[in-house]
């Protein structure tokens, strides 16, 4: 009897805090995306995650976490724990990036993070039509009219799985520009702001084609940061919780770059611009 009491509250409680966060106002939106090194890997060795969550890390009360089931929650680590479901996740750049840029004061207010990396993925399988692609569209649009908000930006670490075949490589670059150019056409958000990664490591022997693709795209409101020399797990291929740490301020530097010129001290209050007012 006093289980089944205890489960009524719990799913009550789950039912109120779900309520609260979908009624709480305009969020600013923010979709992680590529593969395991934006879903997380930091702490993890030998398919064990250490459980420590950097200082940076730790949840704070003006960030959210679309769940896979399309409802919001308060951020934590692992942000991609029901998403990248078939490796086991860690610490990514999310929640470092959320922290840096609300510690700056930008008047974004509520921050809500969407996840939709999935790890061991190439370029290919996030082309219009597929199944990643497809995905990432629903829970974008699901974070906007789930409780109402607007998408700032995208957050995107991808390439390594292409690194393994020279044909890829080489096609590597012509093949991000179209998934960025499609993502921002179905978003209906043409100058919707990309920061995309330069590989830290790679699976194969083309690192350095799918480095030089990624440096040298020139689009309207797509920032790269490099995340070269950034410190990595004993695989050689994902990035520590340290490095994860690193690369999360690298990211949010970048995107306050293209607020600019609004001030991001603190201060009277501020409005970082609307690049999704059409659908909302």
């Amino acid at each position: 009897m006093y289980s089944i009491v205890w489960l009524m509250l719990l799913a009550y409680s789950k039912l109120v805090s779900t309520e609260k966060f979908t009624n709480e106002g305009t969020k600013s939106i923010f979709i992680l995306a590529g593969q395991s090194n934006m879903s997380g890997r930091g702490g993890v060795v030998n398919a064990t995650w250490d459980g420590f969550v950097p200082p940076g890390c730790r949840p704070n009360p003006m960030v959210r976490r679309l769940r896979s089931d399309l409802t919001w929650e308060l951020a934590r680590e692992p942000l991609h724990k029901d998403v990248d479901v078939n490796k086991t996740c860690g610490i990514g750049p999310g929640m470092a990036f959320s922290n840096w840029i609300l510690e700056r004061d930008l008047g974004l207010g509520v921050v809500g993070l969407v996840p939709c990396a999935v790890g061991g993925t190439d370029i290919s399988r996030w082309s219009r039509g597929g199944s990643l692609y497809n995905q990432l569209l629903h829970r974008a649009r699901a974070a906007m009219h789930g409780g109402g908000g607007l998408i700032r930006a995208i957050l995107w670490y991808q390439g390594e799985s292409d690194t393994e075949n020279l044909g890829d490589a080489k096609l590597y670059k012509g093949r991000l520009e179209k998934f960025f150019a499609d993502v921002r056409s179905d978003l209906m958000s043409p100058m919707l702001p990309v920061i995309q990664v330069a590989l830290a490591s790679g699976q194969g022997s083309y690192v350095d084609i799918v480095r030089k693709a990624q440096l040298e795209i020139e689009l309207p409101n797509v920032r790269c940061v490099d995340a070269k020399g950034l410190p990595l797990e004993p695989d050689g291929l994902h990035l520590s919780a340290a490095g994860q740490v690193q690369l999360g301020h690298m990211l949010a530097d970048a995107f306050l770059q293209i607020m600019a010129p609004l001030p991001v001290s603190s201060g009277a209050p501020k409005r970082a611009p609307n690049f999704f007012s059409g659908l909302v």
